[in-house]
């Protein structure tokens, strides 16, 4: 069907199919026959086992990447492509319309996209709202950023803002410090920056999982743009901060893989396939650091089962998928999980 679809989509410009399906899916998602009638076309049920980490069970060790379900509104739908979970945002805490358009833009050529989105969000008001309608069956990572606005001396708090009000609902958060599209939002990874920042997460983290109940993962999305002495001290941090997890990575400034596009030169993000292998270094680094001390989730350029299989093997415990998805559809959920069950390392 996405076969059929897909040249049509492309047609238009790449915000403008992105917000057609999302809305599409946003209806979809409330309702229940329609999202069991797409469960049984794209459904993975019986492909995979559980993977049990950072306390939870995820039916399968494949996610759906922050910044597709930014209102956290699609969410039964998308989950019914087959996904073990979903990860919705990134979300800030007051509204904000994000960069002027055009903020997105294909690479055909390349399987690739290049986004200055600028964290476009409704804001944690509505959010919340939203994410209270998702099928409470559906685990969901929660992902939370800064408003542009927000003076760069005072990002610590609403990153802590976002945590308090996500905390209830959520079943992990992710601190994406990581993004290219916020002014100086990079500069979080600095050490005593970095520091600051996660042991204050931390020290809230515990007060909400007292006050709730239950615990409340944290993890850390960093760049794919980093040297080894960043990745030795962001590693050092996560253990030190007891930091539940890590998402590698985010998109890359890089464009040294499509200097022959026209739309090289254009600012922002990029994903897709042209990034694997900085992905894959990144998670290899951390693989090396870590030594399992904490689960790695494994994004960037995952657009084939090879792909996938490439990404596990450099160190990833689990992966996510975004722009793989808006080229390849989403069979691509159920022909990951059917080459990852014929590799047993990975006990799924």
């Amino acid at each position: 069907m996405y076969k059929l679809l897909r040249p049509l989509l492309f047609r238009l410009d790449a915000e403008t199919s992105h917000d057609l399906v999302l809305n599409a899916l946003a209806k979809a998602s409330n309702s229940q026959a329609i999202c069991y009638l797409i469960s049984l076309i794209y459904g993975t049920k019986g492909i995979s086992k559980p993977k049990n980490l950072m306390g939870l069970t995820f039916p399968n060790p494949v996610g759906l990447a922050a910044g597709l379900d930014k209102q956290a509104n699609a969410s039964n739908a998308l989950h019914a492509f087959g996904f073990g979970w979903v990860e919705l945002g990134t979300v800030t805490p007051q509204p904000q319309p994000g960069n002027q358009r055009p903020r997105m833009f294909r690479l055909s050529a390349h399987d690739a996209i290049i986004n200055r989105m600028g964290f476009n969000s409704i804001g944690l008001d509505e959010f919340v709202k939203n994410l209270a309608t998702i099928n409470p069956n559906i685990i969901k990572g929660i992902n939370i950023g800064k408003n542009a606005a927000t003076p760069m001396e005072h990002a610590n708090e609403d990153y802590l803002i976002g945590l308090r009000r996500v905390a209830e609902l959520a079943d992990y958060v992710t601190i994406n410090i990581s993004s290219p599209n916020t002014r100086n939002l990079r500069d979080l990874q600095q050490d005593d920056q970095l520091d600051a920042l996660l042991g204050a997460l931390n020290n809230e983290r515990k007060k909400l999982s007292d006050k709730f109940g239950k615990p409340i993962p944290l993890v850390l999305k960093i760049a794919p743009d980093v040297d080894q002495v960043q990745i030795h001290s962001i590693t050092r941090l996560l253990l030190a901060h007891e930091i539940d997890g890590v998402a590698a990575t985010n998109t890359t400034l890089s464009r040294q893989s499509v200097q022959n596009s026209a739309l090289s030169r254009e600012t922002g993000g990029l994903s897709g396939s042209p990034m694997h292998n900085q992905s894959v270094e990144v998670i290899a680094a951390l693989r090396s650091h870590l030594q399992g001390a904490i689960p790695i989730i494994g994004i960037g350029g995952i657009d084939s089962p090879q792909a996938a299989i490439t990404t596990l093997q450099a160190g990833a415990d689990m992966i996510q998928l975004y722009t793989g998805l808006i080229y390849q559809g989403p069979t691509l959920v159920s022909r990951i999980l059917k080459e990852i069950k014929k590799t047993k390392k990975y006990g799924v």
